[in-house]
């Protein structure tokens, strides 16, 4: 496949996440009823076991405290771009570091403007902070292991570490936002928005680094750029 057909698919893919995304939330901001009933139920059977199963809370909140927090998820692709840094590659560097900044603006101007109230419990097993859609734990969970995912491809990691790295970003996407959901501290349509819009951002991300690296090797294939070069 052609590269500038690669970027096209990637920016196609990050149209439909967002509409996805766009979708969700117009259901979110209208109070649709359906959808805030099933994020009920799912939310109250969920949040039974919590209570009654100390050991199995104390868990899910060492995963979501530690393991998978957004700072540990920042941390982690701090140290990529460091490493890219390291090999002069600063183009790339920069498409990390500006996907992930613009992750946690986003999430959090969202988180703003909706406003949305956490579940709320007389017994509590884990607090949170700021509004509740989209969670930022799956958000910056999914941005985190798609670049991460992107940079192996790209730097053309052997088959068995890209399945190695595709597991442990399934498990770790899909662990995170159950975490948020047994803990009571988001509702099963924050923790798709998370996801949804952290895709469409490492979408984007993909298919405008891939459309300025072509552009940039077409003008140095040039005419032109061969005689300022």
């Amino acid at each position: 496949m052609q590269p500038a057909t690669l970027h096209h698919r990637a920016a196609l893919t990050a149209a439909v996440f967002t509409a996805l995304f766009l979708v969700l939330l117009a259901l979110v901001a209208t109070h649709w009823g359906p959808l805030g009933s099933t994020d009920r139920d799912i939310v109250v059977a969920l949040h039974r076991s919590a209570v009654e199963h100390h050991g199995w809370t104390k868990a899910n909140r060492v995963l979501t405290d530690w393991v998978w927090d957004p700072w540990t998820m920042r941390a982690l692709l701090a140290v990529a771009v460091g490493w890219l840094l390291w090999r002069r590659e600063w183009l790339l560097a920069l498409w990390v570091a500006v996907t992930t900044a613009a992750g946690t603006a986003l999430q959090q101007a969202i988180k703003a403007g909706v406003d949305r109230a956490r579940p709320q419990w007389p017994d509590p097993v884990d607090s949170a902070h700021y509004a509740a859609f989209p969670s930022g734990h799956a958000l910056t969970t999914t941005v985190t292991f798609g670049l991460l995912l992107w940079l192996l491809t790209l730097h053309g990691a052997p088959a068995k570490w890209l399945r190695l790295m595709a597991v442990v970003a399934a498990v770790s996407v899909l662990g995170v936002g159950f975490t948020r959901l047994y803990l009571g501290v988001h509702w099963p349509s924050d923790v798709l928005a998370g996801w949804l819009l952290g895709a469409a951002l490492v979408y984007a991300a993909i298919a405008s680094y891939g459309c300025v690296r072509s552009r940039t090797s077409e003008r140095r294939a040039s005419p032109e750029g061969k005689v300022r070069s």
